[in-house]
């Protein structure tokens, strides 16, 4: 920082953890010391969760605590659609719909590419509730034909959907950049019928 002439902003620095649980378990001392000039020494004990661009990121990397600020968010912006759905066509509805609640459930979603399935269903249930306030489908009925009639991915497929096409622009593009030296490109296997094409 001092190289590039930038001052810590220590009301608004963080300092946070992440590993496995037995991992964690080792450290013992857990703080880490800044010298922020030769008079004065700061010191930072880890927090958790932390807030990073909008992703609240716990010490385990669970996404429990963001899944459950998401819950909140997302299931307080249904009960809006479904007050106004009488009054609104369908079309209308899924467009208001996918811009309120869908780009808060598909912000940075990559994230939760391996998270645990109970986390994922947690996120599916907003969904599917999202889906229900839409389509004023009854809460017993089966969601998956709903979800295919909005044309909308199921939020695991939509996570998958997510890293393919940012793999993809990154292989095409090499933009950003930063990633592109973690893909190795493999030419195909020539096999016999190749030759004969």
């Amino acid at each position: 920082m001092t190289s590039n002439l930038l001052c810590l902003n220590l009301s608004k620095t963080e300092f946070r953890l992440a590993d496995l649980r037995d991992q964690l378990k080792k450290i013992t001392d857990p703080s880490i010391s800044l010298d922020l000039d030769s008079a004065s020494t700061h010191t930072y004990t880890p927090n958790s969760p932390v807030r990073n661009l909008g992703v609240i990121i716990d010490r385990n990397l669970s996404f429990s605590d963001h899944i459950t600020y998401l819950s909140r968010y997302c299931f307080m912006h249904i009960r809006d659609p479904r007050r106004v759905r009488p009054m609104l066509d369908l079309k209308t509805a899924s467009t208001i719909a996918t811009s309120i609640v869908h780009s808060k459930l598909d912000y940075c979603n990559s994230l939760f590419l391996n998270i645990d399935v109970a986390q994922i269903n947690r996120l599916q249930a907003i969904q599917n509730a999202l889906a229900r306030a839409v389509t004023k489908t009854p809460k017993h009925h089966h969601i998956t034909p709903v979800l295919k009639k909005l044309h909308w991915l199921k939020i695991l497929e939509r996570i998958e959907y997510k890293v393919i096409s940012l793999t993809y622009n990154t292989l095409q593009s090499s933009l950003p950049s930063y990633p592109r030296h973690l893909f190795t490109i493999q030419p195909p296997r020539s096999n016999r019928s190749s030759s004969i094409l």
